[in-house]
């Protein structure tokens, strides 16, 4: 093995030691392919653990190059796979023959390499994945074949605090809009009002929560929800369609927190007939384009991005894990690229204080990134060319260029330009940001780029989600048996229904029931529906409070659907999780695989008896 793949190996089990901190480790070098762990839980115990080495080794392992690339069974690229050159494989081969068939082989592999993992303190992918820091798929995505990963910066490398950046926002917005004339006083931010992936209806002045066909489940006008029965009188006939952008307002991201909440509280003002008359006629429509105006202005005139650079640790989360996971990626070979709609002084602020600290030997981040981006203009810069401008001081003076270089700032340009530039395109690039539209949408309709999407209130839904279980279990077992209370009351009525027109019943012993016993029988089954209705409807109603009192659950909408957010996850990411630092869980050589998706049907077809099976057993 090449020194360089031993010293990695090295390097990277002294962590996994400074993690367990009990555990004292020598490591021997076996062969090319292998290395040999001794680990002495107690000084009495020795045991030795043997794993494969993923490091590239001269005439033992190769890495597929695009050229010779093929299709796996799930059809994705084979490009950056690890092959075994043909040295020693006749041995190995023969050695795995005589354990025998390949199924069994495979089991006891599965086993071993489960308990290395333990040994080792590192969370296989499938326990990884059944935790609030997973990361979800629902496209499969091969990470080797991947060359390049882009990121968005906010709330995507970096996390705000919510309450307080968008608290700011929200501040700045309101100054300005009582500069305007708007009655503000006694307002104050609440972000338990609203949460991503609600719409905007401003016709209405309404905040509504769709389902994943865009029926509408939940909604509150200005600050007030409203009935089922108003909901279904408004929207009974209405869909959401995020097309008609005139109307609908999707919250793609949590920067959309401090304009929902402004506006929705302005509603209320305006109902009230509190707007003076001086600002004009305003409907709904009109109040949505004066908060909008007023918070752009607060993004535009630079003082709430000065005091967030002036004291940014007041409102960014540190993550040190994050910049070791882009490690990672980057000594696995990938191409890293920051592309984002921050200007060039704010990024680089920013960047140094969420990453520079976090780094080995005095790296910065800028050497993390093989091409930034700034005041990409998204999504445009995925939709159309743009003049790109490389940054060649540390004060921010530009050039035009036509062409970015590896190591170098640009500011501007197109994702075309960056494909050019590295000489890739599609599904060699990974995108991962946090708005599903800018982000998500744009890079996979336009360049059908790969696709992750950040959304940081998933780990709090996971947590809210485990806490609900006996809450929805409870639910769900109601419904069942109201179900079930119904199927006899809906047989009981036709009988009753036929009895009355002259006809006999369903069955012989349904028809010769007693006029009073199916009377009694039928009261007595509605009493107990109606009783249960009394309890479930409570219980529905409350069903995902945990998460929000309001709106219920991020990913759904009732007890069994999915959200419109949801489904937009599902369409244009490929997969999704609460942070970029959880791919150090992974490793940048991960498979993921999409889940099977379960169709209305799965569930019955999976308990119904086979009947030739049936049949076959009755023959033997």
């Amino acid at each position: 093995m090449a020194m360089a793949a031993t010293a990695s190996a090295a390097y990277y089990l002294q962590d996994v030691v400074s993690w367990q901190q009990r555990w004292r480790m020598n490591i021997t070098l076996l062969r090319p392919s292998s290395l040999s762990l001794f680990y002495f839980p107690s000084s009495t115990t020795t045991k030795k653990l043997t794993c494969r080495c993923t490091a590239a080794s001269d005439g033992v392992f190769s890495v597929t190059p695009p050229s010779k690339a093929d299709f796996d069974y799930l059809g994705q690229s084979t490009k950056g796979d690890l092959n075994l050159i043909n040295l020693g494989i006749g041995e190995t081969e023969r050695r795995l023959d005589g354990r025998g068939p390949i199924e069994d082989v495979a089991r006891m592999e599965a086993q071993e390499a489960e308990h290395l993992l333990n040994h080792l303190g590192i969370p296989d992918p499938f326990s990884s994945r059944y935790s609030p820091r997973g990361i979800f798929c629902t496209r499969t995505l091969n990470l080797r074949s991947i060359t390049a990963i882009g990121y968005d910066m906010d709330y995507t490398l970096m996390h705000y605090n919510v309450a307080a950046w968008e608290g700011r926002a929200y501040d700045y917005c309101m100054d300005n809009l009582k500069n305007m004339g708007f009655p503000v006083d006694g307002l104050s931010f609440d972000p338990e009002l609203v949460i991503r992936g609600l719409v905007i209806d401003k016709e209405k002045g309404n905040l509504v929560k769709a389902d994943r066909f865009g029926y509408v489940k939940r909604a509150m006008h200005g600050t007030t929800m409203l009935s089922t029965q108003t909901l279904s009188e408004m929207y009974g006939r209405e869909l959401v369609d995020l097309r008609k952008e005139s109307r609908w307002e999707f919250l793609n991201t949590l920067f959309s927190v401090s304009e929902a909440v402004a506006y929705m509280q302005l509603v209320d003002r305006l109902d009230e007939g509190a707007i003076a008359a001086d600002l004009g006629p305003l409907d709904y429509k009109g109040l949505y384009k004066a908060v909008g105006k007023a918070l752009f202005r607060a993004h535009v005139e630079g003082q709430l991005k000065s005091e967030i650079m002036s004291k940014p640790e007041l409102f960014v989360e540190p993550d040190p894990e994050l910049p070791l996971a882009l490690l990672d990626q980057k000594e696995a070979g990938k191409k890293l690229l920051l592309i984002t709609n921050s200007d060039y002084h704010y990024t680089e602020k920013m960047m140094q204080h969420s990453f520079n600290r976090f780094l080995p030997n005095d790296m910065s981040w800028r050497d993390l990134f093989d091409i930034v981006i700034v005041s990409a203009r998204k999504p445009e810069f995925f939709q159309m060319a743009h003049p790109m401008y490389e940054v060649v001081t540390g004060e921010g003076l530009m050039r035009p260029c036509f062409k970015a270089d590896s190591g170098g700032v640009y500011s501007g340009g197109s994702a075309q330009m960056v494909e050019k530039s590295l000489g890739i395109q599609g599904d060699e690039i990974l995108y991962v940001g946090d708005h599903i539209y800018t982000d998500v949408s744009q890079s996979k309709v336009h360049l059908r780029w790969r696709t992750a999407l950040i959304c940081r209130e998933l780990e709090e839904e996971y947590s809210a989600l485990v806490h609900s279980r006996g809450h929805r279990t409870t639910l769900i077992e109601l419904i069942n048996q109201k179900e079930l209370v119904g199927d006899l009351f809906n047989q009981l009525r036709l009988a009753l229904q036929r009895r009355s027109k002259g006809r006999p019943a369903q069955t012989v012993a349904a028809t010769h029931m007693d006029d009073k016993e199916l009377n009694e029988s039928i009261q007595k089954l509605l009493i107990v529906m109606q009783r249960l209705d009394n309890k479930i409807g409570p219980m529905m109603e409350s069903d995902g409070e945990l998460f929000n009192k309001r709106w219920g659950f991020l990913s759904r909408a009732g007890l069994w659907d999915k959200s419109h957010l949801m489904r937009q996850i599902e369409k244009y990411a490929d997969i999704y999780t609460s942070r970029v630092s959880n791919f150090l869980h992974y490793t940048p050589f991960m498979y993921f695989r999409a889940q099977e998706q379960t169709l209305a049907h799965d569930s019955y077809s999976f308990h119904h008896p086979n009947r030739g099976d049936a049949d076959s057993e009755d023959e033997e």
